[in-house]
């Protein structure tokens, strides 16, 4: 399973991306998507999560200015940043728990640059 990640990118203060994940291969089952971020040197954070159902997760910070979404019939998951800080400055990686019929496996993407401009 592979996940090609696309959308990152430099913006102003303020301004909006959207990301996009998805997920080709052999995929049986995937469960969780996710979006996580990392800076250099540091560990990589949770930015927000969505199970198959739909229902979602994010770190505090981005609440009411981020959204993740997901497309099943796509294998897709997206992630709309509105109103963009430069705090928000990282490499954004996207995430899938999968199911092969026998174990669950975890997939992590190449990472995405969003720049924000102050």
């Amino acid at each position: 399973v592979q996940l090609q990640a696309s959308g990152g990118g430099l913006v102003q203060t303020g301004g909006s991306l959207r990301l996009s994940c998805a997920a080709s291969g052999r995929i049986f089952r995937i469960n969780d998507m996710g979006w996580y971020r990392q800076a250099l040197g540091k560990q990589r954070e949770l930015v927000a999560t969505i199970t198959s159902g739909g229902s979602t997760n994010y770190r505090e910070s981005v609440k009411g200015r981020f959204t993740i979404s997901r497309d099943n019939a796509k294998n897709t998951v997206y992630l709309q940043m509105n109103n963009l800080k430069p705090e928000d400055t990282y490499v954004y990686y996207c995430n899938a728990e999968t199911w092969d019929g026998l174990r669950l496996i975890e997939y992590w993407g190449k990472g995405t640059q969003v720049t924000v401009s102050s």
